[in-house]
């Protein structure tokens, strides 16, 4: 497989908010482009864009994958895969405000040399999406076969039709909606609260830059370095958000209510709690202290504060009457893939979607997998989202879906709550 890993150099970007700095886009290639097979692939809220190819670690992976341990979507987007690379020249692009290679808090302000911390530019999905545009351009990439993305990527996949109609054939929202629901947006808010209110967040200025220089402390100790980074902060939002990932029935299938032993508490990320020694340390528990030990480990807590604010905002409908008057301008065609067990964005979410792009003459396909993983359901279930995908990539909603495994075939994916 053709790849490329590299970071373009945009210059001054203007964000929605009405701030400039030079932003630099960290970004993934795959297979050849002949001018229309372009695919877009926007990633989730803490991805990269190392969508597909080797784990880290890999030989045949070089040095290092923006950070994340592994390929996110190597499932669904490859050789032979849903979105074959051998078909499709396939991109993917890590957002402004993150910090797996693209301009983010983390990143250093040119005019002070320090990191720009809370004083970057507040971020929207709509500037992802200009971001998005204008390194298609600076690659010389036209108008795209398709646009497709999960979760706060899917409302990506829904800017693009909104906000750049005519350069996208066909986009693939999946696990998403057009708002998040008052129940996320306050599960959003706690999470962000965790990390500003942990002490070593400090206002966001927790970064350490070689110590000795940034501070001129000659014991080569900074208040940084004695201070740390809002790990626990960090860790406890995390936790929420794999909350929120799951289902009840997944939960319970995984863990249930069985105790992983006083052995695994001992490493546990979580803090001591004496006063807990005579009940069990749940499986459940460890999972949650392990996810969130690595997490910490790579990546940043300002940008997931800056993140999930740009989530919270997204609003399909914002600067237009309805969801359907925002998707009136585009053309082509739609297919929306939702999972019954995600309470994150759920099936009616996606349902009203549907009914939005159907009310502004757009062709749609709305296709419900059933599911009892829960939100992570496109993530780790690709033998379910892969066959909707492939099938309309290449015969757009006339497309029918078929299990590699078995040779099942599915329901036609223009069979909605529409009429066949």
């Amino acid at each position: 497989m053709n790849r490329t890993r590299d970071t373009a150099d945009l210059g001054a970007f203007e964000f929605e908010c009405g701030r400039s700095v030079p932003l630099e886009v960290a970004y993934e290639t795959y297979g050849e482009y002949d001018g229309d097979n372009a695919v877009l692939v926007c990633h989730a809220l803490t991805g990269s864009a190392h969508v597909t190819g080797p784990k880290r670690g890999d030989p045949a992976d070089g040095n290092g994958t923006g950070g994340q341990a592994a390929a996110w979507w190597s499932d669904v987007v490859g050789p032979g895969k849903a979105i074959d690379t051998r078909e499709y020249y396939v991109v993917c692009a890590n957002v402004p405000g993150s910090c797996y290679g693209t301009t983010g808090p983390a990143s250093i302000d040119p005019e002070t040399g320090e990191p720009y911390g809370t004083d970057f530019p507040a971020v929207t999905v709509g500037d992802w999406t200009r971001a998005q545009a204008r390194l298609l351009d600076h690659l010389g990439v036209g108008p795209l076969h398709a646009v497709v993305g999960g979760s706060v990527g899917g409302m990506n996949v829904l800017e693009w039709a909104k906000r750049y109609p005519e350069r996208v054939d066909r986009v693939i929202p999946v696990a998403t909606a057009a708002r998040l629901d008052p129940q996320m947006l306050a599960i959003d808010a706690v999470a962000r609260r965790a990390i500003t209110t942990d002490p070593n967040w400090n206002g966001g200025d927790y970064y350490d830059i070689a110590g000795d220089e940034a501070t001129g402390d000659s014991s080569g100790e900074s208040e940084a370095e004695e201070r740390g980074e809002p790990d626990e902060g960090l860790a406890v939002a995390r936790q929420l958000g794999h909350v929120s990932y799951l289902s009840k029935e997944s939960m319970d299938r995984k863990f249930g209510r069985r105790s992983a032993g006083r052995a695994a508490m001992a490493d546990a990320f979580a803090p001591g709690d004496p006063a807990g020694d005579f009940f069990p340390y749940r499986e459940v528990e460890s999972y949650l202290d392990y996810q969130a030990e690595k997490f910490v480990e790579r990546f940043d807590a300002n940008s997931y504060l800056y993140l999930t604010r740009a989530m919270d905002d997204y609003d399909l409908s914002s600067g237009y009457d309805s969801d359907a008057d925002a998707l009136a301008g585009f053309s082509g065609e739609a297919l929306v893939v939702s999972f019954t067990g995600d309470w994150h964005f759920t099936v009616e979410q996606a349902e009203r979607l549907s009914a939005a792009f159907e009310t502004a003459g757009v062709d749609v396909a709305n296709h419900v997998v059933e599911s009892d993983h829960g939100h992570d359901a496109f993530l780790v279930e690709p033998e379910e989202v892969g066959p909707p995908i492939r099938d309309f990539l290449a015969a757009g909603v006339e497309g029918r879906a078929v299990s590699d495994a078995d040779e099942r075939e599915f329901a036609p994916v223009h069979a909605s709550l529409f009429g066949d």
